[in-house]
């Protein structure tokens, strides 16, 4: 029975964080087509919001809750895996948690046709989920493995490359931006 739990939860895992990862960038592609002029502006921000709307209801939400369920069943099915590495796992995904219910904030403002953040903020706020996702697998995989100061270490040197790739990706799309108005 705990196997089949545990895959269940790796399952559902999965499924909310694919679902983290398309809701924002949906909301990156809804608050860029609020800017474009009429009628392409409506025909796309209704698009997007049906996808944004099911998206996070159907599929992000459920997903989060029945990892949210299966998680401290699997602790409480096996209670010898609880160790210092799932401590420090449980901290991520309550920092995960907290993410996702920013995004909450977003799908909100957004259906009330709010726009507070422009599509380069919301990018990279699309990252803090990878930073996430690669700080609990690590967790998982290499558990007692890994020193927690390189870990750290690991993380943060992953963070500043993150940043580099997110810059440099701005500036090459600024670049083409600029060369296709010119043309």
């Amino acid at each position: 029975m705990y196997l089949y739990l545990k895959a269940l939860h790796i399952i559902f895992i999965v499924t909310w964080f694919s679902g983290l990862f398309y809701i924002v960038r949906l909301f990156i592609y809804n608050a860029e087509a609020n800017e474009k002029p009429e009628p392409e502006k409506s025909i796309l921000k209704n698009q997007f919001t049906i996808m944004i709307k099911r998206l996070w209801l159907g599929i992000t939400w459920p997903s989060a809750v029945i990892t949210l369920v299966l998680g401290p069943l699997l602790i409480y099915i096996n209670p010898a895996i609880l160790n210092t590495w799932l401590w420090i796992k449980i901290g991520f995904v309550l920092g995960l948690y907290f993410y996702h219910f920013s995004l909450n904030v977003l799908y909100r403002q957004q259906n009330k046709n709010l726009f507070k953040y422009n599509s380069q903020q919301l990018r990279l706020w699309n990252e803090v989920a990878t930073i996430f996702l690669i700080s609990i697998i690590f967790l998982v995989v290499v558990k007692q493995a890994m020193s927690l100061v390189w870990g750290l270490l690991g993380l943060i040197l992953f963070i500043l490359i993150l940043l580099s790739a997110i810059k440099i990706y701005k500036l090459i799309r600024n670049n083409y931006t600029k060369k296709l108005t010119k043309v």
